[in-house]
């Protein structure tokens, strides 16, 4: 951070702006870049791998097993996450990342191999609830931060993001696989193992992080918690993320034991459509996504694919399931899927104040954990007492309570969220420097931080010529 006089914060925003950009990451970035998308890989792996097995493995490990147990053992992971990942960022703060982190994949770690030894659904379900309990997803979003400088940034993310994404495809179709090689308890047994791989990474591969800051960009700050929750726009949007993985959980109940009744097809076997199903989904996905994207077309892509996701609900539970038809539906539910997957957290970004995006994201993320808690005990209630067909009329209920919701939502426009360090910063010319950045064309919202000597942009990268930019903020000094 540069180190400027009182009077010189504009002149610290223009230094640190026109410092020409560099054409890649350097190697500490790429390293820190992949080595944190590979321990993200580790846990995605470790929580979705049982997913497409488990409803089979409970019925047939477990006597008297009930949908209610199998949809608690599958979602309980998400109550534990949601409670634990915002405390696990505020530690990391006190204690450092790589302690953190650390410590949550031994718990992981230890959850894993309690489902491994389970011996009754009541131990599985603890073995799950320690799972949720190594919630390093904050700490680890925090590191990028660290790591990766502010030109890079969303480039790091963007690389975790491809992973998690290929993980859980990758998850889907090595969870069947694995279980018909060494059955559902091997497959804890290999989630063990990659809790071990991602300590490796942590330690051997991940950089130090020399100078640790509270990232505001990736963190939550408990005081804004109020302020976020009163944000009807975001709101919206933590209602859509928790609707969203509540059904996916729900789903998973019910969707192995159907393509085992109803396609006729065996564990082993489940990677025929699973396999397809995500490559074809994320291909079709993408001209939906430079529509909504590069066209304005946002608001009208996103309820299009919340309407799709609820009426597949409804196609589940009125068609005939065959091989054929649960094919398509899942086809057109993953495309739908995956394209809110990817538009939900960039409408976060778009429509969060511009120094709140971390505690925004924080709220938005425990949505989705709860989401998925709640997903696995209504489904499993559904499925108990009315079948297949009672969960996917519960999944549809709760998407057409989305889709109205969603219907009422701004069309965002297309704003990125930036920040640059100012240097020492007079409290008496905040509002001046505030000012003269907002008459800038392209700059939408400006927040001057004096404490962290820092501004926050939320800006129209289409309309903004940061060259022209600094010339402005020269000549208006």
């Amino acid at each position: 951070m540069l180190e400027l006089e009182l009077d010189n914060a504009l002149v610290g925003f223009i230094t640190i702006m026109s410092i020409p950009e560099p054409h890649s990451m350097s190697p500490v970035e790429r390293r820190a870049a992949f080595s944190i998308a590979g321990i993200f890989s580790t846990r995605m792996l470790g929580l979705f791998m049982i997913f497409p097995v488990f409803a089979l493995f409970a019925e047939d490990e477990f006597a008297g097993v009930t949908g209610m147990q199998i949809g608690i053992a599958m979602g309980i992971y998400g109550l534990t996450q949601a409670f634990l990942q915002i405390p696990y960022g505020m530690l990391s703060d006190k204690y450092g990342r790589k302690p953190l982190i650390i410590a949550g994949m031994v718990v992981f770690m230890i959850g894993s191999i309690i489902c491994a030894m389970a011996e009754s659904m009541e131990m599985m379900i603890l073995g799950r609830a320690i799972q949720g309990m190594g919630a390093v997803a904050a700490v680890l979003m925090a590191s990028v931060g660290d790591l990766v400088t502010e030109q890079f940034r969303l480039r790091a993310m963007s690389i975790v993001g491809i992973t998690i994404g290929l993980s859980f495809t990758l998850s889907l179709i090595a969870g069947p696989v694995l279980a018909s090689w060494f059955g559902v308890r091997g497959i804890f047994w290999v989630i063990a193992g990659l809790a071990i791989a991602g300590m490796l990474l942590v330690k051997f591969a991940m950089p130090n992080i020399e100078k640790q800051e509270f990232q505001r960009e990736a963190q939550a700050d408990p005081s804004q918690f109020r302020e976020i929750l009163k944000n009807k726009q975001l709101l919206r949007l933590d209602l859509g993320v928790f609707v969203l993985h509540a059904m996916l959980t729900a789903m998973f109940i019910v969707l192995p034991l159907s393509l085992r009744d109803n396609a006729s097809l065996d564990v082993l076997n489940h990677w025929i459509i699973y396999l397809p199903v995500m490559l074809l989904s994320f291909a079709l996905m993408v001209p939906f996504i430079i529509q909504a994207e590069s066209r304005g077309r946002m608001k009208h892509m996103f309820v299009g694919a919340v309407a799709t996701i609820m009426l597949v609900q409804l196609g589940f539970a009125g068609i005939e399931n065959t091989f054929w038809s649960l094919f398509i539906l899942l086809l057109i539910f993953f495309t739908a899927f995956n394209l809110l997957e990817a538009s939900l957290p960039s409408l976060v970004v778009k429509l969060s104040p511009a120094d709140k995006k971390g505690t925004a994201s924080g709220i938005y993320s425990t949505s989705q954990f709860l989401g998925a808690a709640v997903g696995g005990v209504l489904g499993g209630y559904f499925y108990q007492y009315y079948g297949y067909n009672g969960v996917f009329i519960f999944t549809a209920v709760i998407g057409a309570i989305w889709l109205i919701a969603a219907m009422t939502m701004e069309n965002p426009l297309p704003l990125s969220i930036a920040s640059v360090p100012l240097g020492k910063i007079d409290p008496s010319n905040v509002k001046d420097i505030e000012q003269k950045l907002l008459s800038y064309e392209g700059v939408y919202e400006a927040v001057v931080l004096v404490d962290e000597q820092r501004a926050y942009f939320k800006v129209d990268r289409k309309i903004v010529n940061e060259a022209a930019l600094i010339d402005y903020i020269e000549q208006s000094r």
